[in-house]
């Protein structure tokens, strides 16, 4: 779940949470919910250092394509849009 959704300058929207189950990778195309709004993770990190895949466990930030921070809420889940949903 979401814990924050953050705007960053020369970025965009960086959602702020914790993977409960499976991964989160750049490149992947998730699902939030409940609002059913689709987007690409852009980039993955985690303590300022960039990640290739996050892990169950892992607290991240994750930018996003084409997403405001007025849209996104604490509270709210992404998944995998290939996947079942949370």
């Amino acid at each position: 779940p979401l814990q924050d959704v953050y705007k960053i300058g020369g970025i965009g929207t960086v959602p702020v949470g914790r993977v409960e189950t499976g991964t989160i990778k750049p490149g992947m195309i998730v699902c939030f919910a409940p609002v059913q709004l689709t987007t690409e993770v852009k980039s993955v990190e985690m303590h300022h250092e960039s990640l290739p895949e996050a892990f169950p466990g892992d607290n991240v930030g994750f930018n996003v394509k084409n997403v405001s921070v007025k849209e996104l809420r604490r509270g709210y889940v992404a998944s995998d849009s290939k996947k079942s949903p949370a």
